[in-house]
């Protein structure tokens, strides 16, 4: 199934019960079928290589693996460059 926007239909619980086949041919031919308890959504059926394509993508790293799994910067020149002269800058008057 392709990674486009397909309209998804909403299913009552009971009615999903009811006409299972149909939600899962649905799910199968024209993407997610959501099914709700109560009028809250509380489930959803999608196709079987959905599925797979969603559970292939893997666990996502956290926000500290992300940020050290970047470029050693440790060799980075930081220092300022005091070739040339700081200005003064007037904050009287600034709100």
């Amino acid at each position: 199934m392709a990674a486009e926007h397909i309209e998804t239909t909403k299913w009552q619980l009971q009615e999903a019960k009811q006409r299972f086949s149909e939600v899962v041919r649905r799910a199968h031919d024209e993407g997610p079928q959501i099914v709700m308890r109560h009028g809250r959504d509380v489930a959803v059926i999608i196709d079987m290589e959905e599925y797979r394509q969603l559970k292939d993508q893997g666990p996502k790293p956290d926000f500290k693996e992300f940020l050290l799994s970047g470029p050693d910067l440790s060799e980075l020149d930081l220092a300022r460059d005091k070739s040339t002269e700081m200005r003064d800058i007037d904050f009287e008057g600034i709100e």
